[in-house]
């Protein structure tokens, strides 16, 4: 069955930097759309990047452009986000998720939290 399972995440002082990633098993990993999404306490899931399937082409919500990198290895099954800058208000669970058609995400993590301090 598919799984997704992320790592990477901890405890970083603002300023800091953190990889996340997400290794992927159980389907054909370079036909579907890889994304990252957060969701914070209190606070809905929201989206913070996506990823083609070949990797050619990436997408960032506003408050990460600049400082986050979405990437995958089609070689190893695994998508990455590379987070630089980190302010406190990063502080989130990340899910990785993927999906055969654009914007529909099919399958999700389990989470990574991420907890940046000042």
């Amino acid at each position: 069955q598919v799984q997704l399972v992320e790592s990477g995440g901890g405890l970083v002082q603002a300023g800091g930097s953190l990889r996340l990633s997400c290794a992927a098993s159980g389907y054909t990993f370079s036909r579907y759309y890889m994304a990252w999404f957060r969701q914070a306490p209190g606070k809905e899931r929201e989206f913070v990047a996506r990823i083609t399937q070949t990797g050619g082409r990436a997408a960032y919500a506003d408050f990460v452009k600049g400082r986050f990198t979405i990437s995958r290895d089609n070689a190893k099954n695994t998508a990455y986000l590379e987070m630089n800058s980190l302010k406190c208000e990063d502080t989130a669970v990340y899910y990785c998720a993927t999906g055969f058609d654009f914007g529909k995400y099919d399958y999700w993590g389990q989470g990574t939290q991420v907890t940046v301090s000042s």
